[in-house]
């Protein structure tokens, strides 16, 4: 629904059949935002309510609320804020671990997940707010390894049915740079950052893992880490230009 908004903002204007299929899409959605399942990552323990997925929930919602506003196009509009006022209640209420002081990756859970810094760069949250900060620099103790981002701890993590440990991911490292340049730690975003081009291959082209030592795992090359990359280049390359805005346009 993200993709669809922007398309419709920088691209071409939706059409009518197209806006017919987000109706039906955000419709159902407010009848089924609150089930469980396996998340972002494909667990493969029982499903569960997953802050990503709220999120993401969130974001459809948010997003076909702007474009049919913006467009002045039909839509149950109390429904569907009421539906995105809920799920927002809901990861406040419910995902915020007061006692550890950061997000949870599960609902009332108690462990972290990269896939949270997700939650500026969607504008879900203020990238300076106090507690996404707690959040983000908890991010920075348990999974972070030389800008190198663990998706999450295997061993805190029991429903990922999968033996041994893992490598980074290369998405959440660049998450996680844009998002220390949207709190307006400039140079440390820019330190990770050149930290995280010295792990390119001699194409300049990354996988979707590095090892412990920045070697490339998995899937090469993996779009979503490059996808990542340049959006964390794009805004810090803003801010070291001196721009003060925390958000792109």
């Amino acid at each position: 629904m993200d993709a669809v908004y922007l398309a419709n903002k920088y691209g071409e204007a939706i059409s009518q059949r197209g806006w017919e299929h987000v109706v039906k899409m955000i419709d159902w959605l407010c009848e089924n935002w609150d089930q469980p399942d396996a998340g972002i990552w494909e667990m493969r323990g029982e499903p569960e309510h997953f802050l990503h997925s709220r999120l993401m929930c969130w974001v459809a919602m948010d997003r076909a609320l702007r474009l049919g506003m913006k467009r002045s196009l039909p839509m149950p509009y109390e429904r569907w804020d009421r539906a995105r006022r809920e799920i927002r209640e809901d990861i406040w209420a419910n995902f915020w671990n007061s006692e550890r002081g950061h997000f949870s990756s599960t609902r009332h859970g108690e462990h972290l997940d990269a896939s949270m810094l997700l939650m500026p760069l969607v504008r879900f949250v203020g990238a300076t707010d106090p507690d996404w900060i707690a959040t983000l620099d908890a991010i920075k103790t348990n999974l972070v390894s030389d800008g190198m981002v663990r998706r999450y701890n295997t061993h805190e993590t029991p429903a990922d049915g999968l033996k041994g440990s893992e490598g980074s991911f290369g998405a959440c490292s660049f998450w996680y740079v844009e998002c220390l340049a949207r709190a307006g730690r400039i140079q440390e975003a820019h330190f990770e950052f050149e930290k995280l081009l010295s792990y390119a291959n001699p194409l300049g082209l990354y996988a979707e893992e590095f090892d412990s030592h920045g070697h490339a795992l998995g899937n090469t090359p993996q779009a979503l880490t490059h996808l990542a990359l340049i959006s964390a280049a794009f805004f810090l390359n803003r801010k070291l230009s001196g721009e003060q805005t925390q958000w792109q346009p």
